[in-house]
């Protein structure tokens, strides 16, 4: 019997289970996909935002400023990074500026802090790129940029330390209620738990529907990106957003916390909740509308196209309730899902463990060690690891100077990797400029090795996604 059964691994799901760890119980993460971190939560902006986009008084408002409010301490805490570089709203005629009076007069109501309005002149002595276009631009001093991956492992790892279990390559097919408890039913086993938490992403209406005579439903609206190489480091200086229309926040030129620029997101509802294909329709839309507010964007030096889904429930807002006795959802987590996530773990957290009434953990423990990226090491700091284990000193990945042992590293923590994706994620190697060109049959190499595994086991990320094959006749 558990005390919560999470369903669903992304940055929601693991951060609920991170905040649950702090009390005494028996918990379990359920997950369909083969890692932590493998849906929306792999492929978005990667922006904690201000707050002053969300409609007030919604719950998309308080989680986004509370998420953003908390976050900084966190990233510390757990260790994944985080730089607060602020954001620009930009607009390219004077009649747009009464938009970004009401993105200000919002962020006001949702208790936003650091917001002004910048006018051009102001603007190209902090951002020397954008369009000869521009006008003015709403600045909120706020913003940050973060690595998702490593807040979502993060999240994982502390609350796997500390007693939760995780459970890959599991579907949940039913949830039903028995006497006083619920059944949990997978493609591999049935379980029994005092409460469920439906954390489940673009899946999340259809668990809730499981169990609940008010139906929802969710629609996966797919965001297309393109990442520029590293040479075009400071190309902006902090997040610039063209204005938001009905389907969004726009298009985004921001830089990442490895160095690289983003560029992107579409959004487009899809009917097939897995299709994170990306078209030259809506790659062509990027590349125009981009030009809007940043000039000189170097298209040629584009390393990669991906894409995202995101979790838009009908009503628009966050599902955060308990919708039958100790089933609680957390689902319709669309932008700004990411800048919520903390807030929405503490939140959740809360309302299961009033309803079973669970004491605090007096053994929980906060550290975690950090991942290693010597690339970040000063040269007197990198020796010293390589003279404690030579593979420090072995790179296998050129693009993204990640070494061996960095490699077995990621392998080899809590809940570690078991393909190419999950090292991709954790230390960056194959995210650079090749894409994996050079180092991959070196990583398959090492994944076989530390796994004890035949080469041809090893896969790029689902048990599907074979990378080498044989010859069988």
């Amino acid at each position: 019997m558990y005390d919560c059964i999470i369903i669903g691994s992304g940055v929601t799901g693991t951060s609920i289970a991170y905040n649950l760890s702090k009390k005494e119980g028996n918990f379990l993460v359920i997950e369909k996909n083969e890692d932590v971190c493998t849906g929306t939560s792999k492929a978005n902006t990667a922006i904690i935002h201000g707050g002053y986009d969300a409609k007030p008084e919604t719950l998309k408002a308080k989680m986004n400023v509370w998420g953003s409010e908390i976050c900084e301490d966190l990233s510390k805490e757990i260790g994944f990074a985080y730089d607060r570089i602020g954001s620009f709203v930009v607009c390219t005629d004077e009649s747009e500026v009464e938009i970004l009076k009401k993105l200000y007069d919002q962020g006001i109501k949702n208790n936003v802090k650091g917001m002004e309005i910048l006018y051009r002149e102001d603007l190209l002595k902090v951002e020397k790129n954008l369009s000869d276009d521009v006008y003015a631009a709403l600045f909120c001093k706020s913003a940050a940029i973060v690595d998702p991956f490593l807040m979502n492992v993060a999240f994982a790892e502390v609350s796997y330390t500390n007693g939760v279990k995780y459970n890959f390559n599991e579907e949940v097919l039913d949830i039903y209620k028995e006497n006083d408890y619920w059944i949990v039913k997978t493609n591999k086993e049935k379980y029994e738990t005092k409460a469920v938490v439906n954390a489940a992403g673009v899946y999340g209406d259809k668990l809730h529907n499981l169990v609940s005579e008010d139906k929802l439903n969710i629609k996966a609206r797919r965001g297309e990106y393109l990442l520029l190489d590293k040479e075009t480091k400071g190309l902006v200086n902090h997040v610039v957003f063209d204005v938001p229309t009905d389907k969004g926040k726009g298009v985004v030129i921001t830089p990442t916390m490895d160095g690289n620029t983003l560029v992107g997101p579409t959004a487009n509802f899809v009917e097939d909740k897995e299709d994170t294909s990306t078209t030259r329709k809506q790659l062509d839309y990027i590349t125009n509308q981009c030009e809007k507010t940043v000039k000189n964007i170097p298209l040629r030096s584009v390393i990669t196209s991906f894409s995202g889904l995101r979790a838009h429930e009908e009503q628009g807002d966050f599902v955060l309730q308990e919708t039958k006795e100790n089933f609680f959802d957390a689902i319709g987590i669309e932008s700004p899902g990411l800048s919520s996530a903390p807030a929405i773990g503490i939140y959740i957290s809360q309302m299961v463990a009033d309803k079973l009434n669970l004491k605090e953990n007096e053994h929980f423990n906060e550290h975690r060690d950090s991942i290693i990226k010597t690339s970040e090491l000063s040269f007197d700091e990198h020796q010293k690891l390589i003279e404690k284990d030579p593979r420090y000193g072995q790179i296998i990945c050129r693009c993204e100077k990640v070494t061996e042992g960095e490699i077995v590293d990621a392998i080899n923590r809590p809940l570690g990797a078991k393909n190419l994706d999950g090292i991709k994620r954790r230390v960056r190697a194959t995210a650079g400029r090749c894409q994996g060109g050079f180092c991959s049959p070196k990583i398959i190499e090492i994944l076989a090795r530390e796994l004890d595994k035949d080469q041809k086991e090893i896969v790029k990320n689902n048990e599907n996604s074979f990378i080498l094959t044989s010859n069988t006749k």
